[in-house]
């Protein structure tokens, strides 16, 4: 029986300082492996090793002060602490410098120290946070346990998101999360949602008090939350029975609903409106591939979708850049 061992630490950065909040960041990884030596997986809140300020502290400086090259100085350093303590490891997210661009960038090392994912986020929290956004969804396998996809902090406002990730084979959606505001409700609301929809565990994982409001929560398939924190420091500890996921969608959210039978018997038979008329695959959990799909016949065609999507609106300046950018 495939099973997950994490331990999601929701904790805070010393603010300001790079190498002072890495130090506790490092002493609080120990502690958990310490605590349960038999943990696959550790998981803290995004850009931790930033070391952000206060939001309403002024921090001009915040972008080139914590940007850092994946791979770079950083990563290796969180690759030796991986390989040494034997664990996979996804430190939250970085700003990560890729040439002139910066993004924020949640990362996945196995306990060979090796970087075995990458992934940008595509939402960035506009107008606020200035970060370039990605163009890629991504997943990794931990063989022989299951498959984690990664989404950060406000993709989780996104539906279209937790889908894909499922699609692509997820069971687990690990979401590393910042959030100082009262609207951290609405994130557990959507947190549960995209569990229930997409028949997956998600590990949502806030800040603690005074970087952030808390709140962390493990949710399962069923959208039924685990476990939720306070707003200090903690740790939720979970053992995630990987095989859930395929019970719930074969039997049904609490032997009722399974949407994926719903969504794959409408394959080549549903165009999307909002998408250019696209049509869904059957899931990569299921065997389906980017092959499977059937052109529609010229006259099944809505000529309405012939013109490239981002030519029938109107873009301001700044849309139209994060448009090039992503």
């Amino acid at each position: 029986m495939p099973v997950l061992n994490i331990a999601a630490i929701q904790t805070s950065p010393v603010p300001g300082d790079l190498d002072a909040t890495f130090e506790r960041f490092e002493s609080q990884v120990r502690t958990v492996v310490a605590m349960r030596p038999h943990l696959d997986l550790v998981v803290v809140p995004e850009l931790l090793l930033a070391a952000p300020k206060a939001m309403l502290e002024p921090d001009p400086d915040f972008d080139e002060r914590a940007a850092t090259t994946v791979p770079g100085p950083l990563t290796d350093r969180l690759s030796r602490l991986a390989r040494e303590l034997k664990i996979w490891l996804v430190p939250g997210s970085l700003v990560e410098r890729s040439g002139k661009h910066l993004y924020n960038t949640a990362i996945a090392i196995n306990p060979d120290g090796e970087i075995v994912a990458k992934y940008r986020k595509i939402f960035p929290w506009r107008p606020y946070e200035t970060l370039e956004p990605g163009s890629e969804f991504t997943t990794f396998d931990i063989p022989g346990v299951a498959r984690i996809g990664l989404a950060i902090c406000y993709d989780g406002s996104f539906p279209e998101v937790a889908r894909q990730l499922a699609w692509l084979g997820a069971d687990v959606i690990i979401q590393p999360t910042l959030t100082t505001t009262r609207d951290r409700e609405m994130e557990l609301v959507m947190a549960r949602a995209n569990a229930f929809a997409n028949q997956v565990f998600v590990v949502n994982l806030n800040a603690s008090d005074p970087a952030g409001v808390g709140d962390s929560v493990l949710v399962d398939p069923e959208g039924t939350v685990m476990q939720r924190a306070g707003a200090g420091e903690e740790t939720l500890f979970g053992v995630l029975d990987i095989e859930r996921v395929a019970i719930v969608r074969k039997y049904g959210t609490h032997g009722i609903n399974r949407p994926w039978d719903e969504l794959e018997s409408k394959c080549n038979g549903l165009a999307f409106p909002m998408y250019g008329g696209a049509r869904m695959l059957p899931p990569v959990f299921r065997g389906g591939t980017a092959d499977t799909l059937e052109e529609p016949a010229a006259e099944e065609q809505d000529p309405r979708f012939d013109a490239d999507p981002a030519d029938r609106v109107s873009h301001s300046d700044e849309e139209a850049a994060v448009r090039v950018h992503g």
